[in-house]
């Protein structure tokens, strides 16, 4: 699944810190409310300047025109008054998962010890990127929870290949929570998983082959990866305000692509070719996108034979995965955050599924953020009707921080809560 990464690009202006200041520093600054800001740097922010992300969901560049903090040093203004620097234990990990040595850090919050304390496994989305040092990571233990970080085979500090392998991906994320347990022993009360995007495949997988006490999850997906596909392109000629019978043509083709990527680019040829002809008279077909089906029909035959697989299939996606089954087996608590208006993951199978399991008495709590867009971005939508994200939006990450605290109260921004108060 592609996923909408918080080093997405901004637009950055110059920056100096005024006269006598030092550039700001990478860290976690509090105020004494309880709002934070986690500072970090990114590849996509020039340096001196640092990636911002507040505990309400504002997101940017230190490097902005008039940002909403300034800095001077180890200290953070925000508003006129200072926030302190927030001082994590950090402890770097390695542990062993199917031969495979992965690398990970366990962030555990300021103060003494406590043995109630949360303690949550982070679940990778698609990306390639390390989490290690991210932004996600010390926003859940600047709410109190010790957070367990790592990078997946194949990226940053870990060996192996990269996959998106669910089966394989869980049995890591299963082995990362054991190695957090032991580290953080005597330290922490409930344990569980937070899985975003993708993760959202792995982190109730991962949940069936090792106890937890909580899984949470945001803006994934409860139907297959081929159902995904098929969805985005309902959705896209939808917004393009087209009709039933475009919708029963993208659904034709994602059935014909599903065909290839099921049998390894040998089998479903003739569907394909018959859908490309009767997609040849449509203008809007060629915009076309999907997760894979747009660009399977823009190549030619020969070219999907020769390197259809190595294009779009060499990965190790299970393309038509069950979520529903690994859901069944959970008997632990589980939190599914909605992006109400998920282009990317759209979102009513995902819905109509987690509210029947809730209703046979599945321990599931479902919300819905009105208005946001994969990644739980609000967006600004352009004359083009492409979009432009603009923040997280606002109590999301509170709600995460909450729910996996077992203290659940009041409203979190727009949220809507599906299932019934439990």
């Amino acid at each position: 699944m592609k996923t909408i990464l918080l080093g997405a690009a901004l637009a950055l202006a110059s920056f100096q810190p005024a006269f006598g200041q030092e550039p700001c520093r990478a860290g976690t600054y509090a105020a004494s409310t309880g709002d934070f800001v986690v500072l970090v740097e990114s590849p996509a922010v020039p340096a001196p300047g640092l990636r911002y992300m507040f505990g309400d969901g504002r997101r940017g560049a230190t490097s902005e025109t008039a940002p909403p903090l300034t800095c001077d040093g180890g200290r953070v203004t925000v508003g006129g008054a200072v926030w302190g620097a927030v001082s994590f234990r950090e402890t770097p990990a390695t542990f062993d998962s199917v031969e495979t040595t992965l690398k990970g850090v366990l962030i555990e919050p300021p103060g003494a010890p406590d043995a109630k304390r949360p303690l949550v496994v982070m679940v990778h989305g698609s990306e390639r990127t390390s989490p290690i040092g991210g932004l996600y990571g010390y926003a859940m233990a600047a709410q109190g929870i010790s957070v367990f970080v790592y990078d997946k085979r194949g990226t940053g500090g870990s060996e192996g290949e990269y996959t998106q392998n669910f089966e394989l991906l869980a049995t890591d994320a299963a082995h990362a929570l054991e190695k957090a347990r032991t580290m953080a022993a005597g330290r922490f009360g409930r344990a569980g998983f937070f899985g975003g995007s993708q993760g959202g495949w792995v982190a109730p997988l991962a949940a069936t082959r090792t106890p937890a006490d909580f899984v949470a999850v945001g803006f994934g997906l409860v139907n297959s990866p081929i159902d995904e596909d098929r969805e985005q392109m309902v959705s896209e000629v939808r917004a393009a305000g087209l009709g039933k019978d475009a919708e029963a043509l993208v659904s034709r083709l994602s059935a014909a692509t599903s065909k290839l990527m099921l049998s390894n680019f040998t089998q479903g040829y003739d569907a394909l070719d018959a859908v490309r002809r009767d997609m040849a008279s449509q203008p809007w077909a060629a915009k076309i996108e999907g997760e894979y089906s747009g660009a399977i029909a823009r190549m030619t035959n020969d070219e999907l034979k020769r390197v259809g697989r190595a294009r779009f299939d060499n990965v190790e996606v299970i393309w038509d995965y069950d979520a529903v089954a690994a859901l069944r087996k959970l008997e632990t608590p589980l939190l599914w955050v909605l992006a109400g208006e998920d282009r990317e993951a759209p979102i009513e199978t995902t819905r109509t599924a987690l509210l029947g399991l809730a209703k046979d008495g599945k321990p599931f709590d479902v919300y819905l953020f009105p208005a946001t867009d994969h990644g739980m971005f609000e967006f600004t939508t352009n004359a083009d009707g492409s979009r432009s994200v603009t923040r997280i939006t606002d109590g999301y990450l509170r709600l995460l921080g909450d729910w996996i605290k077992s203290d659940v109260r009041g409203a979190y921004g727009r949220a809507e809560q599906l299932t019934a108060k439990r």
